[in-house]
């Protein structure tokens, strides 16, 4: 539950995104976080982050000197204060979700339950689903009405949102939350439950079921990192197939012959599961003209990339890009500060007319009541624009960290431990796709993800240490 309309002003309360996740996150914090930083060694996955964060608050206390004029009746030290009070509750997620395993048995409880998570949620989205197929008022109206208990925004009539405030969230928790876990243990064969029917495992049908539903979001940036992820675990499956047979028989993976028609096979394998992929997106996408316009333009007359994008309503993005790099050329070193960039947008905006982008003028035009500044919808250009080229770096080299677990795992001789290294190689890769649409610190997704990835390289460290599993 990504904005829960019962949150209090002092928490949050006045901004839309309000994850539910807070209340468990304060109980962990007690009972686990904070005593296990007190008495234990920490991950250096997690140290790494902390030059990110110091960075972070000195580029934001330079800010309150530069003279800012509110706008919209928003301060300077509301912004920042705001910004970095989501920026400490992402933290404190990832050191969450690192710390609380102590061993894979708990990481495989942890996954247990973030797969329980995600299932009341695709079957909420599933049950949306069925006014998107074929539209009843009554049952709308009825699921709108229990919608308003879990989120802050209603439900749109022709995409679905699940527990989220909106569909593109809702995607974004498939493809990045969820699809990872997933894909590594369909190809790796391995599951986090003991049940299983000739093959056949829990892992399966809740891809199945997160594969078919995703296209009802109508997300273009989930529908990209639903097929991104499925090319990929389907080189990932190749790779490790030809793997196998060349260690098992060395000769006979030697001949090109031999060779080229694996390749052969990879590729037509990749494009007929492209193509199953693509099948329910197209038929989805007929029941919403605005999706369907992702294969209509290319049927116009002289079609070129540039229009394209705005035939697809990039174009307001792009204003917001151009005006976070424009504010980043000016301030290249340490940014303006987080949650800052709201202040410089108008003046930073590239020089073409607003005619062109209706949604940038009414952001840029004060009306009565509206009283929500903007945001760049890019964590990389967020990041650019509010802490500089030293933040950018800082976080990199977090990231870099990650990686690091990652490349560990999957080196690893132990199978288990070379699930975690496939899961967070989707896991990263659906987080560098997924970061272009999102600039929030305070969405779990991202630090789910790391936290994971993090916790499984740490315990398989301490095990190698102790000799056990």
């Amino acid at each position: 539950m990504t904005s829960f309309p019962f949150f209090p002003e002092t928490i949050g309360g006045g901004t839309v995104v309000r994850p539910f996740s807070l209340y468990p996150l304060i109980i962990l914090l007690v009972l686990v976080t904070l005593p296990r930083l007190v008495h234990e060694l920490v991950p250096e996955t997690v140290i790494s982050l902390v030059p990110f964060v110091l960075f972070a608050i000195a580029s934001s206390l330079l800010s309150f000197f530069r003279g800012i004029e509110p706008v919209l009746g928003v301060s300077v030290t509301e912004r920042v204060l705001r910004a970095f009070f989501t920026l400490v509750i992402g933290c404190l997620i990832y050191l969450t979700v690192a710390l609380l395993p102590r061993s894979f048995v708990d990481l495989r409880f942890s996954l247990r339950w973030l797969y329980a998570g995600m299932a009341g949620a695709l079957l909420w989205g599933s049950l949306q689903a069925i006014y998107v197929i074929q539209f009843n008022q009554a049952w709308y109206e009825m699921l709108g009405s229990l919608q308003r208990l879990i989120s802050i925004r209603r439900l749109i009539e022709d995409r679905i949102s699940g527990l989220t405030y909106e569909p593109h969230w809702f995607a974004d928790q498939i493809s990045f939350l969820l699809l990872p876990w997933l894909l590594a243990a369909v190809i790796s064969g391995y599951s986090a439950f003991r049940w299983r029917w000739r093959g056949l495992t829990l892992e399966w049908i809740l891809l199945g079921w997160s594969v078919l539903l995703l296209p009802f979001t109508f997300s273009r940036a989930g529908v990209l990192n639903l097929i991104i992820l499925i090319t990929l675990a389907v080189l990932v499956s190749r790779y490790r197939a030809v793997k196998n047979i060349s260690l098992s028989n060395p000769r006979l993976t030697s001949n090109s012959r031999i060779r080229l028609r694996s390749l052969t096979r990879t590729l037509a394998e990749s494009l007929f599961i492209l193509i199953l992929a693509f099948a329910p997106i197209y038929l989805v996408g007929t029941k919403n003209l605005f999706f369907s316009r992702l294969w209509d333009y290319w049927g116009r007359q002289n079609p070129n990339l540039s229009s394209y994008l705005n035939y697809l309503g990039f174009g307001p993005r792009l204003a917001y890009s151009g005006a976070a790099i424009n504010t980043y050329e000016q301030h290249v070193m340490m940014g303006v500060g987080l949650g800052n960039f709201a202040f410089y947008f108008e003046d930073m905006l590239p020089d073409r007319p607003l005619a062109e982008y209706p949604e940038v003028l009414r952001l840029i035009t004060p009306e009565a009541g509206r009283d929500r500044l903007i945001t760049v919808k890019n964590f990389y250009l967020r990041l650019m624009a509010e802490t500089g080229i030293i933040g950018l770096a800082t976080f990199l080299t977090f990231v870099v960290a990650v990686i690091g677990c990652v490349i560990f795992l999957w080196l690893s001789t132990n199978q288990e431990e070379r699930y975690w290294g496939l899961a967070g190689l989707f896991g990263m890769a659906s987080f560098f796709i997924s970061a272009i649409s999102f600039d929030s610190f305070v969405l779990p997704n991202m630090w789910v993800v790391f936290g994971m990835i993090t916790a499984a390289a740490w315990i398989s460290r301490r095990s190698m240490k102790t000799g056990e599993r």
